[in-house]
Parts: C-alpha cells; structure tokens; sequence
C-alpha cells in the first residue's frame, strides 16, 4: 500500500510523536487586546526562543528576567513604551538575580525611568544585549558576562550614568548625557567602550578603578569635568578619542598602567595630569601622536559633535577620523543647521 499503517490499524507511524511548538510572540498591552497586562506575566510565561512584545503604553510596572534562555524582549519604540516602575520596588528593569542567572536575553525599543535610584540592573547574567533603550536613570551591571549596550541614550543620574563591577562588557555608539560621572568601570571588570559620545557629566566622563581593565577606541568625550580618570590598579588602552572642552582631559594614578596614542584634545585647564593630593599637571604624558588643538566640531554650542571635514581629526594614522561620529562637508552642516 501507498502508506504504510501500524499492524493494519490505519494509524500512522508518526501519530504518537509529541508536537514541538516554534517560537512564540507573546504580546503585553495595557487595554486588554493582547496576551497579558503584567510584563512580568509575559515573561514567566516565556519559554526559550520566545519574544515578549510590549505595545505602547506607559506601564507602572516592573520586572525581571531570571533562569531564562534565548529570550527578546521588544517594546514598541522608545517613543512609543516607558517603564515607570512601582512605589514599593527600587529600579524598574532587571536581568538576572542572585542565586539564579539568565543567559541570551535580548532587550530592545523603550524608554525606562529611574526609580528609588536606579533604571535598569543586570545581575549574574550572561549574553546580555540591550540596544535602542533610552535609559533615564543609572544603568547598574554586577557579575555580569558577555554583555552588550549599544544604540543606547543613558542618562539623567544623580550618580553615575553606567557603572559595572566585576562584568565583561561591550559599551558601543551610546549616547551617555547629564550625570555626576558618565561611566564608571570597578572591580576586575574588561570594559570595552566604543564610538560613545559622553557629554556633560559632572565630573569625569570614564573613571576606570581598582583592578578593572578598560579599552577605549574613538570615543568623544566633551563637555565633562574631566575626560577620563585612570585610578587604581586599573590597566587601560586609549586610542582614537577626543577629548575635548572638558576641565581635565587625562587624569592617570602612578599605580594604574595605561597606554595611549593618537588622542586629541583641547580642554580649558589641562589636557593631562597625574592623580594626588593635589593633582598635578604632566605634560610629559603627551604622545608623539597625540593632537592638541581646535577639533572643529560642526557646532558644539548645540551639542553638534561631529567632525568638518576640513578637521585635524581627519586621516590620522590609521584611522579616517578620531572620536565616534564621522566628519561632515561644511556647507552640507550649515544646510542642517538651518
């Protein structure tokens, strides 16, 4: 016969084999129209591969993602989806939790407000990547592995803009604004910062502390207290930024190792300077490659970073440009001033 059945019964062979279900889309909204309210009853629902959507809306709500595997979590649009937390939880969003961890968590498309004194903590986690956030508050990563922000606008703290201990992080082409420090790196943490525009903190833009190992590539760090501080037992590597319109541009501890090259900078008091009680001025620190001088940003008044074409910054070494953004024709940048 053309289909062969089981003992003549006419029951198919493959009849008994339990049906895997693909990946699901699990859908939040306020009004009722999708499969929860509570984003956090969407993710304890959520099995590995699934994708929990949340459609607009601004949801007093919290929560947090532990003991999950391969699992996206997409908002509508960061115009479009703001986390406010509840009056009785300290932060809004979190990723991991002591002793249970989460792995492959993919975050995207929201806006999330601090609450009780930080936005979003990630904790024990691993394979963690939150891109096209706009974060109002601290960003806080503990224990955290293989991580990735990018994409992201941080910034409205009290304290620090992002702040890892003990964590592997790639932090690249963020917009880190308006905190007391823009990004602070402890612990034995290996940050990798990357094409970030840091930009009006209080006091330094990078602070890089006690054993913690930090890589800074063409970054733009302006406008700040200081650019970027190298305490501790840190061991860092700068290449490729401006640093720039700050107060300080380097500041370098005798105990900390770090290597610099083909940095740029033009800061009001002193563009490099060794840590003490008090800091002193140490032009010595200066590399052969270092430029010094106007970098000629389109129109840094209204916080226009990037580069005119006719900048120093272009073609150095073995870099087109020096910072994150990339250099623009003059006449095409007043156009977009208009």
């Amino acid at each position: 016969m053309a289909m062969a059945c089981v003992m003549g019964l006419g029951v198919p062979a493959w009849a008994d084999e339990p049906v895997v279900a693909g990946p699901r889309t699990i859908t939040v909204a306020l009004d009722g129209s999708g499969d929860f309210i509570s984003i956090q009853e969407a993710v304890d629902s959520a099995k590995k591969g699934d994708t929990v959507f949340i459609k607009p809306g601004r949801y007093q709500q919290d929560f947090t993602v532990h003991s999950k595997d391969q699992l996206k979590i997409v908002g509508a649009g960061q115009d479009k989806v703001t986390l406010v937390g509840r009056d009785t939880i300290v932060g809004v969003l979190h990723v991991g939790k002591w002793p249970y961890g989460a792995t492959n968590i993919e975050l995207s498309d929201m806006t999330i407000n601090d609450h009780g004194g930080h936005a979003v903590g990630l904790f024990n986690g691993k394979g963690v990547l939150l891109k096209r956030l706009t974060v109002n508050g601290m960003l806080f990563g503990q224990q955290v592995e293989d991580a990735r922000i990018e994409d992201c606008t941080i910034g409205g703290s009290e304290t620090t803009g992002v702040q890892f201990a003990d964590s592997q992080v790639v932090l690249a082409g963020n917009y880190i604004h308006d905190n007391d420090y823009g990004v602070n790196v402890a612990g034995k943490s290996n940050v990798r910062l990357e094409g970030n525009i840091i930009t009006r903190s209080l006091f330094e833009a990078v602070v890089v502390n006690d054993k913690a190992k930090a890589l800074l590539v063409r970054n733009t760090l302006v406008k700040n207290g200081g650019g970027v501080a190298f305490l501790g037992y840190s061991q860092s590597e700068a290449v490729g930024n401006v640093v720039s319109l700050n107060k300080v541009g380097f500041l370098m501890a005798p105990s900390s190792q770090t290597k610099t090259s083909f940095n740029a900078f033009n800061n009001t008091e002193n563009d490099y300077m060794r840590a003490g009680s008090p800091n002193t001025p140490a032009p010595e620190l200066k590399q052969d490659s270092d430029l010094i001088g106007d970098p000629r940003f389109v129109d840094a008044a209204h916080d226009d970073f990037r580069l005119r074409e006719d900048s120093a910054l272009v073609n150095v070494g073995s870099f087109s440009y020096l910072g994150a953004l990339p250099p623009v024709h003059p006449s095409s940048a007043q156009r977009q001033l208009k």
